[in-house]
Parts: structure tokens; C-alpha cells; sequence
């Protein structure tokens, strides 16, 4: 089943400006029994029938406003988050399987979840906030986790750490990042000369182009690069060529295809590719 299909099939429930003709449209489509339920997604496990696909997520999609109006508080539009919650309802009801016994509703809330989780993560901020498994429960737990305004003194953050099962610094940067706002590098249009300099683009430098700088570094790249010829030249001919189409091609060769040339085993080759290296290194610390 195409999930994009469905959702082309039920566009003329889709949640726009007018949110409340959606809420209530959507009132009114009946709400399913269980052998109701069971009859039609059986049509659609096992027959394809994408008519009984789009009648599970109709009569589920009150479930998803009632999901999506509990992440009000993150200052997102609320028909966004209905419309992504509709997306991870319309993924539900096609992985659903009702030969295991449970209803739509308990199966789809992960997937709904999870696509209202994705698309806060991405549009509550400019800069992600959470990208790790432990940052993402911290971001969706600690507002509510917090019984006050200001900031978590020393044992509220470790009891949050406690109950959420991670570490106390992740708390406390989570919190950091939860009361930050984001800033434009350069200088608001609008802004006067008094408060101009604020602005990150008259303050932060930017080394990577420094003469000097670089300079430096392309001195030390060929001077590594003359040392490092210098010492490949004191090794025999097979050393060299091992360690050069090993490590110094852009398509490397490898122990098994060296060994067919050298007429060696592959551990052959890779004990004396660690030989090599173990004497150009000692020969380019002399060098130093």
C-alpha cells in the first residue's frame, strides 16, 4: 500500500486554515466497533483494498487531534502538528496487522507520536536541540518535568535524571537549551547603531583565511609530505607498494586482492603492511 495514495485519498480531510471545519468534519464520522475494525483492516492485510485504508484513518483521525493538542506548548501550528500526526496514522494502518489482537488505536499512538516528536525537533528551533536518544526524552519530559518557572536547583535536576534514566549534565543542558532563544548572525535591518554591535557577525572572527594562518599550514603539509616520501624511500620495494595502495590511493587495494599478486596469504600481507608502517613511523620521529 502507498501511503502517499492515502493520503491524496483522504486530502479533502486535511487540516488547513479552517481548522475548525476540520474538527468538525471529522466529529462526525463514526467511530469504529472492534469487529468493525477487525472486518476492515482484514480487507486491507490481506486483499490490498485501499477503499478499507482510507476508512481506518477517517475514523481514527479525532484520536490524532486529541494527540497533537497535547504538544500545544511548543508554539507550533496546530494544524502542522494534526498533519503530521495524520502522516504517522496513515504509516499505523499499514503496518497493522489485526491477527495479533490489539486495536488500531493502541498500535498507532508510537507512530503518531513519533512524527509529531520529528517535526517539533525540526521546527522548534533553527538549530536542532535534541538529536540523541537521551536528548530527545530530556526535550519532550522536562518542560513538564519542571514545577516551576525558573531554574531546577540541585535536586530537582537529579531527581529528573533519575526517573528519566540519564545523566545529570544532559539535564542541565537540556534545561540550557529549553531556555535559550535563537539569534540572527547579522544585524536585524530594523536595529540602531547603539545595539548593532550585539549582532554575532561584529564580534566573531573567522581565522580559516588568516595569510598567516594559512601560510603555516600548507609549510607543514609539504614538509610532512617530503618526510614522509623520504622514509617510504628506505623501505623495499614490496613494502612500498603495499603501504602506498593501501594507504595512500584513493582506491585502496585490499589484503586479499595483494595476496593474490604476491602469491601470499592475506594475513602475509597485513603483517608486513604493519611492519611498514611500524618503521616509517619510527623513522619519521627521528625526523621530527
Amino acid at each position: 500500500m502507498n501511503t502517499s495514495l492515502m493520503a491524496q485519498n483522504i486530502a479533502s480531510l486535511t487540516p488547513g486554515r479552517d481548522i475548525d471545519g476540520y474538527l468538525n468534519a471529522i466529529g462526525g464520522i463514526a467511530v469504529l466497533t472492534a469487529p468493525e475494525e477487525k472486518e476492515i483492516a482484514e480487507r486491507l492485510y490481506f486483499d490490498g483494498d485501499l477503499e478499507a485504508a482510507r476508512h481506518l484513518v477517517v475514523s481514527h483521525l479525532r484520536f490524532v487531534v486529541h494527540i497533537a493538542r497535547s504538544y500545544s506548548g511548543y508554539g507550533l501550528n496546530q494544524s502542522d502538528l494534526i498533519q503530521e500526526g495524520n502522516v504517522g496514522l496513515m504509516k499505523a494502518v499499514k503496518r497493522f496487522n489485526p491477527e495479533v489482537g490489539v486495536r488500531l488505536v493502541s498500535f498507532a499512538v508510537h507512530w503518531i507520536k513519533a512524527e509529531i516528536h520529528e517535526y517539533i525537533l525540526k521546527n522548534w528551533r533553527i538549530v536542532k536541540v535534541a538529536t540523541t536518544k537521551a536528548q530527545r526524552k530530556l526535550f519532550f519530559n522536562l518542560r513538564g518535568a519542571k514545577k516551576k518557572l525558573g531554574w531546577l536547583n540541585a535536586k530537582e535536576a537529579q531527581n529528573i535524571a533519575d526517573d528519566l534514566g540519564v545523566k545529570l549534565k544532559d539535564v542541565h543542558e537540556m534545561e540550557g537549551r529549553l531556555t535559550s532563544y535563537d539569534a540572527t548572525f547579522d544585524s536585524p535591518v530594523a536595529d540602531d547603531d547603539d545595539s548593532a554591535y550585539k549582532a554575532p557577525v561584529n564580534y566573531l572572527e573567522d581565522h580559516s583565511f588568516e595569510p598567516a594562518a594559512m601560510v603555516e599550514q600548507e609549510n607543514y603539509q609539504q614538509d610532512s609530505s617530503a618526510r614522509l616520501k623520504e622514509a617510504m624511500l628506505e623501505l623495499d620495494d614490496r613494502s612500498q607498494d603495499i603501504l602506498a595502495r593501501r594507504w595512500l590511493q584513493e582506491d585502496k587495494a585490499t589484503l586479499h586482492e595483494l595476496a593474490a599478486e604476491y602469491g601470499v596469504s592475506a594475513e602475509r600481507i597485513r603483517q608486513l603492511e604493519k611492519n611498514a608502517m611500524n618503521k616509517v613511523k619510527g623513522m619519521l620521529s627521528e625526523m621530527a
